[in-house]
């Protein structure tokens, strides 16, 4: 079981929390997805998904190339409340309004048969 200090780690990161508030609609999102929501570099997001998923928040799956990850379905309640209260602190925040507008934007012009 990981250790309270080791989830706030995972939380102590505003990159980690915009991935959070963007995954948190029960969605799969593969990583080029995610880059363009935060306008970064694939290194970097890749990064900060691989500590999410360590410390038990993320589930992830390969798809060619890429990578794919959402929330776990079943997260740990001690998990599950810090969720809710990120997402109820952190969802009208204007960061996150601009990575959901930006996802959204890129989403409706993607071709959907590769992810570039």
């Amino acid at each position: 079981m990981k250790t309270t200090v080791d989830i706030f780690k995972s939380l102590a990161d505003e990159t980690r929390l915009r991935l959070l508030l963007l995954l948190q609609g029960k969605a799969e999102f593969c990583v080029c997805d995610l880059m363009q929501a935060l306008d970064m570099p694939q290194s970097t997001v890749s990064r900060h998904l691989a500590y999410l998923k360590k410390n038990g928040w993320l589930h992830d799956r390969p798809g060619g190339v890429w990578m794919y990850y959402s929330l776990k379905k079943e997260l740990p309640p001690f998990l599950q409340a810090q969720l809710v209260l990120i997402i109820t602190i952190l969802a009208g925040n204007a960061t996150s309004l601009a990575d959901q507008e930006r996802l959204a934007s890129y989403l409706r012009t993607k071709d959907h048969t590769t992810c570039s």
